[in-house]
């Protein structure tokens, strides 16, 4: 293949089969042609492979390797990747038709962002990919732009990287993803960007991209443990360019934000899990550490659930509907 290769999408894939089609058909459906695929099949045991070997388009490489985990997989990617631009696309998602072409538009309108990314919606482990789709919650701005490291340090702005648009050469300057962290590795490596430049917004409401909310995802798995965040946030505060960047005051407080985002966090999935009284302690210690008007009419919609109709309970809506 000589062809010019805008974007090369990273689908890093882990016993996926029957999601991963609609992930490649979401590919092959963009208005925005110039594009590869490298599927990094990380040891699936459930036939990954053999499905996506089925799909014959020339833009799509299909890569084997022993089961090392989401973070290694990634780097394998990266290191196969000849595109202009970089995304990373979980297996089990898929983008709108013309989630490649914002991106790209957005850009380029940015010359000196080093991403770009927009709105997504999260839909769940069942949905259909072919519209009408049915989405359980969509976040479609604003977004913050721009220099938006201390945003991105009290809490991960984006769901994975499949909305999110990279430049190949400020990749290139990063080095990989961290194989050491088992959760929030994606976060490190975002927040790593975010200080190599600015972040570009691609306009409107319109999803790029829809996440698949799965019960044996990293994040439902693990973001009821306090201490699933504590590596990740060691990895991104003992980054030595945040010291350079911050005075140690400002660092220290903006660490004490992100301590008690991860606790208003533990506390919403664990809600959202049924664990309703330990979720509803780490929601009120959050809401004591760093108080907002908006936490803490949530926190009252916490304590009153029971009594509410499932339209108003909002971010504690249990996983499946329940």
């Amino acid at each position: 293949m000589n062809a010019v290769v805008l974007v090369s999408v990273v689908i890093p894939c882990f016993n996926v089969r029957a999601y991963v089609g609609a992930t490649l058909d979401s590919l092959l459906a963009q208005d925005e042609p110039a594009w590869e695929a490298l599927v990094i099949d990380d040891g699936s045991t459930d036939g990954t492979s053999d499905h996506v070997a089925r799909y014959c388009d020339g833009r799509i490489r299909l890569i084997r390797q022993a089961n090392q985990g989401v973070s290694a997989a990634r780097n394998r990617g990266l290191a196969e990747a000849r595109g202009a631009s970089l995304l990373f696309l979980d297996g089990d998602d898929w983008l709108a038709p013309d989630a490649l072409s914002r991106l790209l538009r957005s850009l380029r309108g940015h010359p000196n962002a080093v991403a770009a990314y927009g709105a997504f919606c999260f839909v769940a482990e069942d949905a259909a990919s072919t519209p009408p789709v049915q989405v359980v919650r969509c976040k479609t701005g604003p977004f913050p732009e721009g220099d938006i490291i201390e945003r991105l340090l009290v809490e991960n702005l984006f769901a994975n990287g499949g909305h999110l648009l990279i430049r190949a050469n400020a990749a290139a300057s990063l080095g990989g993803f961290r194989s050491d962290l088992r959760f929030g590795e994606d976060w490190e490596y975002w927040c790593r960007l975010a200080l190599g430049g600015d972040i570009a917004v691609v306009p409107g409401s319109t999803p790029l991209l829809y996440v698949r909310q799965r019960s044996s995802g990293a994040y439902l798995r693990m973001a009821t443990d306090p201490d699933s965040f504590l590596p990740c946030t060691e990895a991104i505060f003992g980054n030595p360019e945040l010291r350079r960047r911050f005075t140690p005051p400002r660092l220290s407080r903006l660490r004490a934000r992100t301590l008690a985002e991860n606790g208003w966090i533990v506390g919403r999935e664990a809600i959202r899990h049924g664990k309703v009284a330990e979720g509803r302690h780490s929601l009120r210690r959050s809401w004591l550490q760093n108080p907002s008007a908006k936490r803490a009419a949530l926190l009252a919609i916490a304590y009153c659930l029971p009594l509410l109709p499932s339209r108003w309970i909002g971010p504690f809506r249990p996983y499946g509907g329940q």
